[in-house]
């Protein structure tokens, strides 16, 4: 029980058994029964559920007691779903979270219209609190979300995406919805606008971190741990943050490596070792790791604005955790 998700989740627990209710309830279909097969195979897969988590506790710490924080942390997390369903289909992924992905296991077209339905069951129950500012940083996440994919699409191949361009497209794929889920419960606890916006960063800033963290296990992770295969981000030719610093100290020749790994996908045997070479040659992955730190300061530092409440102990818990994944 020391992890801090685990301990936020026990002291959360009865607004989390409404949650996986209320989602239970959203995702039966009385037309389509593989809508309710292919969500269950992912819900029931035991993710963390991080992000209704961050939900439910931003609300709790802002003093709200009343019902539609639960509907909120459904919300979030139906558009994480739909978002994990369409992205195994574009990474065309044969794992996650351990376990066979929905496409492997059924068909493309099942994932992308169970995703979609999904989002629509999303913005319905977005809508149940009656509150616009909720549904304004919920679709905006949204959409900011799907920005980001396609972003990624065009910036993932390409050597010329940068720093910068890389912060862009976490902020879309992943800090977006994290965001999202901490400012949403600050809003329907009425919370003062200085708290609301410590609540944002600190998701934003959690995001981006996770992310971070998530793409350097990609090069040093447990394959145990992770349920994903070291390496799978090269041989999908995505630039995350480590290759992007690498191929920012690259000689002619490391260049062209990168080139033909990356953007024309001609990967041969030992390209990965190789890859693994060059990143410890540069130090790129020591030097990702700071950069996850930073953000992880970051997060913690922005939840000052709070009331002292056994849950900010945990989110600041939940920051420290998130890089000690990698330490």
């Amino acid at each position: 029980m020391d992890k801090p998700h685990d301990r936020m989740a026990a002291y959360l627990a009865d607004d989390m058994t409404a949650v996986s209710t209320l989602i239970r309830e959203r995702m039966a279909s009385k037309h389509a029964p593989r809508i309710p097969e292919v969500t269950a195979h992912l819900v029931e897969a035991g993710g963390k559920r991080l992000r209704p988590l961050l939900t439910l506790a931003a609300a709790r710490m802002c003093g709200y007691s009343g019902p539609y924080h639960v509907h909120l942390a459904a919300t979030v997390e139906f558009i994480h779903t739909a978002t994990l369903l369409h992205d195994d289909v574009v990474d065309e992924s044969a794992q996650r979270r351990g376990r066979p992905t929905a496409n492997l296991l059924w068909d493309n077209q099942s994932s992308v219209l169970v995703g979609d339905y999904l989002f629509a069951r999303s913005f319905q129950l977005m809508t149940e609190p009656g509150s616009m500012p909720v549904m304004r940083i919920l679709s905006n996440a949204a959409a900011t979300i799907a920005e980001g994919e396609v972003l990624q699409l065009t910036a993932a191949q390409n050597l010329a995406t940068d720093e910068a361009v890389y912060l862009q497209v976490v902020r879309g794929k992943t800090a977006a919805l994290f965001s999202a889920a901490t400012e949403v419960g600050g809003v329907i606890a009425d919370a003062p606008k200085n708290q609301v916006q410590a609540l944002f960063d600190y998701g934003d800033a959690l995001g981006i971190a996770f992310q971070i963290v998530d793409d350097l296990l990609d090069y040093q992770g447990d394959t145990g741990a992770t349920g994903k295969n070291v390496g799978d981000d090269f041989r999908e030719r995505k630039l995350t943050l480590p290759v992007i610093k690498a191929v920012a100290k690259a000689d002619a020749e490391e260049r062209a490596f990168w080139t033909r790994t990356i953007e024309k996908g001609r990967q041969e045997e030992g390209d990965l070792d190789h890859a693994l070479a060059l990143l410890r040659k540069h130090n790129t992955l020591a030097a990702t790791q700071v950069d996850a730190h930073h953000w992880a300061e970051k997060a913690k530092t922005a939840l000052a604005p709070l009331p002292e409440h056994e849950l900010k102990e945990m989110l600041i818990g939940l920051a420290d955790y998130v890089v000690s994944r990698i330490s």
